[in-house]
């Protein structure tokens, strides 16, 4: 662990970037997983047509293609963020980070989508059908009366949606974001011959303890939608 801490530093700032990535990333899936929901149980077969051919396509692919895709296919197809480029104190966002948050988003929006599609399912048919009686629109039915109760219900699934992205986030460390993993497959490469266990160990306990807070953090919004139905 030696190792750990004479960079410990760089191990915060590491995690830092860990966290950036969670943030923008689970906020965006979320409201994209919104948008593609809506789409699934909406009135226009068109449009419910290429919200499940794009869940299926994305959910059924692998994290890491879909990284390569827009960080090799991405420039080709000009999807470029090389305008970006914004520092946070010692953190540095540039392109390669926009790459990740947006391989993230789309990933993440269709599990997204399939937990609240659940949580759709599990809302009273009275409830839309009184929202109707009354006059609303489908928006307006989705909006006031379905998703809200559809988030209550689904909160679980889509905790664990979101912890999956926590983990997820690893992935970047293949195309250069300095976040967690990429930090300890650094330190790896200079002390693994002797600290191997105890950078692992450290890594992990990073990883434990973000997942445990959120965790904790969801599990009282839970308790407290479940009092106030």
């Amino acid at each position: 662990m030696k190792a750990v801490f004479d960079e410990f530093d760089a191990y915060l700032q590491a995690f830092g970037y860990t966290l950036a990535l969670f943030l923008v990333s689970g906020v965006l899936s979320l409201l994209l997983g919104t948008v593609l929901v809506a789409m699934r149980v909406g009135p226009v077969a068109v449009l419910r047509s290429a919200a499940g051919v794009y869940v299926t396509v994305v959910r059924n692919t692998p994290l890491v293609i879909v990284f390569a895709f827009f960080s090799f296919a991405g420039p080709t197809l000009s999807i470029q963020f090389n305008w970006f480029k914004v520092s946070i104190g010692d953190y540095d966002f540039t392109s390669l980070f926009c790459y990740a948050v947006l391989s993230l988003t789309l990933y993440t929006s269709t599990f997204v989508c399939e937990a609240l599609r659940a949580g759709i399912n599990a809302v009273p048919l009275g409830q839309a059908e009184a929202a109707r009686a009354i006059g609303l629109p489908f928006g307006g039915v989705m909006r006031q009366v379905v998703l809200p109760l559809a988030f209550r219900a689904a909160l679980p699934p889509l905790a664990s949606v979101q912890i999956a992205l926590i983990k997820n986030t690893s992935v970047a460390a293949v195309f250069g974001i300095a976040e967690a993993t990429a930090n300890m497959r650094s330190l790896l490469n200079d002390f693994g011959a002797t600290q191997r266990f105890g950078i692992f160990a450290c890594f992990a306990l990073g990883y434990i303890v973000i997942v445990e807070v959120f965790s904790f953090l969801s599990y009282r919004l839970e308790r407290r939608w479940r009092v106030a139905t």
